[in-house]
């Protein structure tokens, strides 16, 4: 028991570890873009606001450790938490391999989803639970481009009420800014995207009687911030190429909006306890802001490659789930 405790910690931690440099790269691609920020200082603070982040709330943790299945009751706990940590490490991997900014929350929900039906059946899985979650991820990239349209608007429309038609000057002010939004962002993410992990392990040791409450203690806070800040520190090359340069180009002022907008979005979810997808948020934010600046100069078709691997993921993380848990625990 102890033994397979630490393998799901491990395991966890390995997730939030490759997180961070999967989907924080997301969180620092428009500073970075516009030199708002250097690489190594935006990598080094979007690692330490992370950290922060990731130990301030614990209520999308519990989401994700309850709302899924109950690990109360659920046979094979262990077994399912590993097969869908494998699953979830897997995709993020081969989607960062080829730069695309995936999602780590649709694979992490879709592998649980997955691993609990494979273990311990279909009756096993609150489908209502699961069925909020993916509805609050499907719907929120459509949110935060609608809201980033409409900051983008009314930040246009100031600057022209303004008079102030330097454009030398606009970017030096908004570089500014995005110092400000960048870190906003980065804290954000550690907010919501680290409590998944510590949700998964909240889920193996109630499955296994460790703890009776959901409630997250406060070694698993600082181990998955800790991991997810390590990841960050690394710094997601890949996909930060991919949302500076291939979706449009970023300018300060659209970066400035995309980040602030994403922040909200975020924050708000996290307040309400559900997960949801940075990734998603913060390019739906770029394309929000963007198509604001220059609709025709949005790269439409890197956009279309994006909404098929968010389409893709969770039903490919639950059957990729499903097949590990037959293949090392039930043969």
């Amino acid at each position: 028991m102890l033994t397979t405790i630490i393998v799901i910690v491990a395991l966890a931690l390995l997730f939030d570890f490759i997180n961070g440099f999967h989907d924080t790269a997301n969180a620092i691609a428009t500073s970075i873009s516009t030199r708002a920020l250097s690489p190594r200082v935006a990598v080094l603070g979007a690692a330490i606001l992370n950290f922060v982040g990731a130990i301030f709330s614990s209520e999308v943790a519990k989401t994700v450790g309850g709302s899924v299945a109950n690990p109360a009751t659920i046979e094979n706990g262990m077994h399912i938490v590993i097969a869908a940590l494998i699953s979830a490490i897997i995709w993020n991997l081969l989607t960062w391999y080829y730069g695309i900014p995936s999602s780590s929350s649709h694979t992490l929900i879709g592998s649980l989803a997955g691993a609990v039906i494979a273990g311990a059946g279909m009756g096993a899985l609150n489908w209502d639970g699961f069925r909020s979650i993916v509805i609050i991820l499907v719907l929120s990239p459509m949110v935060a481009f609608a809201t980033g349209f409409i900051i983008m608007w009314i930040i246009r429309q100031l600057i022209v009420m303004s008079g102030n038609s330097s454009r030398t000057k606009l970017n030096r002010t908004f570089r500014s800014f995005q110092v400000i939004s960048a870190g906003l962002l980065s804290f954000s993410h550690g907010g919501n995207d680290a409590q998944k992990a510590m949700g998964i392990i909240v889920f193996g040791l109630v499955s296994m009687g460790y703890q009776d409450t959901l409630d997250v203690p406060l070694w698993v806070k600082l181990s998955a911030a800790t991991a997810m800040g390590l990841g960050t520190s690394i710094g997601g090359w890949r996909i930060i190429k991919t949302m500076s340069k291939k979706l449009l180009k970023i300018e300060p002022v659209n970066g400035f909006a995309s980040d602030l907008n994403s922040s909200i979005v975020i924050q708000v979810s996290t307040h309400l306890g559900m997960p949801l997808s940075t990734t998603h948020v913060i390019s739906s934010s770029i394309i929000g802001t963007g198509s604001v600046m220059r609709f025709h100069d949005v790269k439409w078709a890197t956009v279309t490659r994006m909404i098929m691997t968010w389409v893709i993921t969770i039903p490919i993380s639950m059957i990729l789930a499903y097949l590990i848990y037959k293949i090392i625990f039930s043969l």
